[in-house]
């Protein structure tokens, strides 16, 4: 029987994101699995992260409880899913599988990705009108959102556009909210975002 692991040698995940470590074998008829585990070696020193036998799933290191686990219906298909990334999670992980043949003998193999963790800029962010869009009745309650994409804090500073191309601060949060409209709020605003 032809069994091999299959996966990437390196990945890339965002810092706070989640990511999946792919795994994966074609099952084959005379074989059956008997343990799953991943190993991982990083700064922290190493250690085995999750095993998975005949009495279920362990996660073995404190820092990745509830945040690993691996598909539970999918024949072959043994990755790893690791949730809210830390940047100490990078490292190298290892994924070791066992099978028992027809005769009574195992089988093992295993396959290493090494993890790299970054963190992601701030996208340009883009701006949410509230419900009565961008031509509101003066004496109306409106607002603007401002919303980016990107690691973890992002920051939000909203800025009205002024004469002779200055800029006045308006306030840092992304909702610029106004109560009652006054005809004089008209104008040109713009968001700013920004993390680490």
């Amino acid at each position: 029987a032809f069994l091999d692991l299959s996966g990437p040698s390196e990945i890339k995940g965002v810092w706070k994101d989640s990511i999946t470590l792919p795994c994966a074998y074609v099952p084959v008829e005379d074989l059956v699995q008997q343990t799953l585990a991943w190993t991982v070696v990083h700064d922290k020193g190493s250690g085995t992260i999750f095993r998975r036998d005949g009495s279920g799933d362990h996660v073995l290191l404190s820092e990745y409880r509830d945040r690993v686990s691996s598909p539970k219906d999918a024949p072959g298909n043994v990755s790893l899913l690791i949730l809210d990334l830390e940047i100490s999670d990078r490292g190298t992980y290892t994924c070791q599988v066992t099978w028992r043949d027809s005769n009574n003998s195992l089988i093992a193999k295993e396959i290493t990705t090494k993890l790299e963790v970054v963190k992601a800029a701030a996208t340009k962010p883009i701006i949410r009108a509230g419900e009565l869009g961008l031509t509101v009745p003066a004496g109306a309650s409106t607002s603007l959102t401002c919303e980016a994409s990107g690691s973890p804090p992002i920051s939000y500073r909203w800025f009205r556009s002024a004469p002779a191309g200055k800029a006045e601060l308006l306030s840092s949060g992304a909702e610029l909210a106004w109560p009652s409209l006054r005809p004089s709020d008209s104008g040109a605003y713009f968001c700013e975002a920004q993390n680490r």
